[in-house]
């Protein structure tokens, strides 16, 4: 009986928190699901554009690095009574909008230089720097312009409702990223294979290359000290979680044959790895508000608060890869693409998302915390660690699943 009370007290005092969040992962969810299609689609682009899926995790996860990121930081000073809606010049909100904006033109670039170096480090067959930096910016550029929109959404009706936009932000932006940029780096794609002189993608680059480095020097001479900070804190951060997505996207290029044998296994991947980074971006959102806000110490060890939190997570994912296996397997078929089976896609996601979510909980817990001992804004670094960490693991875990499954 008092097991039973304690879990009734449980979801008693997290209804509010279980019921947002849970709208919002299965509006993500639902949105991943079109961006797996989309992946589900490019078998032959993936043949015949080697290397094309090293760039696909570090271009889809760095939108929810920049503007899951800035989703986190509006919540935050939306609870300590920061935040005001409005653009006007210097404003918090203002200066966080030009600081995602110009973090995503820097990042778009470096990925893409990032992506054909490592390759070659790691002798793995590629396309050139110059169509790796022209994909890379066209689908991440085009998708953060959207994503500021949303952002700005997002913020007015948490603000004018009195919702914690901490337990619904990151999925729906996440999901809103992976619908706009894959589609774009399939249509950067195109352009490049459609027989465009590989000297127009070179001159391409290094026209983008001036107009970042005259974006920075505007940017930093302007009198915006929260813009500059964030630049500033998140860029080492930022190129840290790009060798890690590189990472997550090597570790499934080494299996690319498997995967595009089984077009359903390509449809689950941006749903189990953004949906991870969502429900990261929840739990370090919170984390990162309780923190700022003095309710969650940061001591060495979880305390109960923080023990809550990771049952939320449990909760949250128990239901969420559930969904995901159901949903990859039925696209599939509608597509006419192969699966090996619904239990299969089910018990795939499940097992594999339910060890990532155990890393996830970790994870946030110790970024968060010993960001904020160091006196550097959770916020700025905690979601774009963890959700890049988490799509390098997750896609471990995913791969190793699938060989104990004796699905590759």
């Amino acid at each position: 009986m008092a097991a039973d009370g304690r879990v009734r007290g449980f979801f008693d005092r997290n209804k509010s928190v279980l019921r947002l969040s849970l709208v919002a992962l299965m509006m993500s969810s639902f949105g991943d699901l079109f961006a797996g299609a989309t992946l589900g689609f490019m078998t032959d682009t993936l043949r015949l554009m080697p290397g094309l899926m090293i760039l696909i995790p570090p271009a889809i996860g760095m939108r929810g690095n920049i503007f899951g990121a800035l989703g986190s930081r509006l919540g935050t000073s939306m609870h300590v009574g920061t935040f005001e809606l409005s653009l006007k010049k210097g404003g918090i909100l203002r200066q966080n909008l030009e600081g995602s904006l110009v973090l995503s033109v820097i990042m778009s670039f470096l990925m893409g230089v990032l992506a054909e170096s490592v390759s070659v480090v790691l002798g793995v067959e590629s396309i050139g720097a110059s169509q790796f930096v022209f994909i890379s910016v066209f689908g991440g550029v085009l998708a953060g312009l959207l994503l500021l929109l949303i952002n700005i959404l997002i913020a007015t009706v948490g603000f004018r409702r009195n919702w914690d936009i901490d337990n619904f932000s990151a999925p729906l932006v996440t999901a809103a990223g992976d619908i706009v940029t894959l589609p774009m780096l399939f249509v950067a794609t195109m352009i490049v294979m459609s027989g465009v002189p590989a000297v127009s993608f070179d001159i391409f680059t290094l026209a983008l290359l001036a107009v970042t480095v005259v974006l920075v020097i505007v940017t930093f001479r302007l009198k915006n000290p929260e813009t500059k900070r964030i630049i500033v804190q998140s860029s080492p951060v930022l190129v840290i979680c790009i060798l890690l997505d590189i990472g997550a996207g090597i570790t499934i290029d080494r299996r690319i044959e498997e995967l595009v044998a089984l077009p359903a296994l390509l449809i689950l991947i941006p749903q189990f790895l953004e949906d991870a980074n969502a429900l990261g971006g929840i739990l370090t959102s919170r984390f990162s508000s309780l923190l700022h806000m003095g309710t969650l110490e940061p001591k060495r060890a979880p305390g109960k608060l923080a023990i809550e939190n990771f049952l939320i997570s449990y909760v949250l994912s128990l239901w969420v890869f559930i969904v995901v296996g159901i949903t990859s397997h039925f696209t599939a078929l509608l597509l006419g693409l192969g699966s090996p089976g619904l239990l299969m896609m089910v018990a795939l996601s499940l097992v594999a998302g339910m060890l990532t979510v155990t890393i996830l909980n970790v994870l946030s817990y110790y970024v968060a915390v010993y960001t904020f001992k160091f006196s550097l804004d959770p916020d700025d670094d905690s979601i774009p660690l963890t959700s890049s960490t988490i799509d390098f693991l997750g896609a471990l875990c995913l791969i190793g699943v699938m060989l104990l499954f004796g699905m590759a």
